[in-house]
């Protein structure tokens, strides 16, 4: 079954990212950051969603995130699906923080249950098909709209998601170009994926 082991985020200050993160989401360890400044603007195609098990833990962790640097890019607030909000850390990257529970049953906490990497795809289908072709099993698909892949041995599940739909959700215009300035560390091989994301090998 194929996993995500990493994620490699391109980022201009290494220290400062390392500081931010930690601080932030507890997600240092795995993450992972690479010095580069490739030139990227808007959109970056992605998001990172961190799953909780109630409204006081995405409050909590949303404001910890903005204590250490990130900007609100939707504010934390109870909607038909749950509760959760939209951050923009300081590298650029963009954090969706959400739970499907409507009330808190326990005092807060930082606890991340799940870390989601959402890709924006021009074509769903078409992505699909690669990615089924590279190993990956389907556990969810709802047409061209959306697909989750079972990687339930990985640290970070994969979702595809419409590029202007994903913006949307986002809170962001969807017009981006130039680089993702993120890598994928799996299992699957080394490829780069119909939208130019690159997927590196870890042993």
């Amino acid at each position: 079954m194929t996993s995500i082991e990493t994620l490699t985020l391109d980022v201009a200050d290494l220290a400062a990212a390392r500081q931010f993160y930690a601080a932030a989401f507890g997600l240092d360890t795995l993450l992972r950051f690479r010095s580069a400044e490739a030139p990227t603007a808007g959109f970056r195609g992605f998001t990172l969603s961190l799953t909780v098990s109630q409204p006081a833990d995405a409050k909590a962790l949303v404001a910890a995130a903005l204590e250490a640097g990130a900007t609100t890019l939707k504010p934390v607030t109870k909607s038909l699906w749950g509760y959760g909000g939209v951050v923009q850390a300081p590298d650029g990257t963009i954090w969706k923080v959400a739970t499907s529970e409507k009330k808190d049953k326990r005092p807060a906490s930082r606890q991340v249950d799940q870390v989601v990497l959402l890709i924006g795809a021009a074509d769903v289908a078409a992505s699909k098909r690669f990615y089924t072709g590279h190993g990956l099993s389907v556990a969810k698909s709802f047409g061209s709209k959306y697909v989750e892949f079972a990687t339930p041995s990985s640290a970070v599940k994969l979702g595809l998601y419409g590029r202007r739909a994903l913006a949307k959700d986002a809170g962001v215009p969807e017009e981006g170009s130039g680089s993702h300035r993120l890598s994928i560390g799996g299992d699957a091989g080394a490829f780069t994926d119909p939208d130019g994301f690159e997927w590196e090998t870890v042993s």
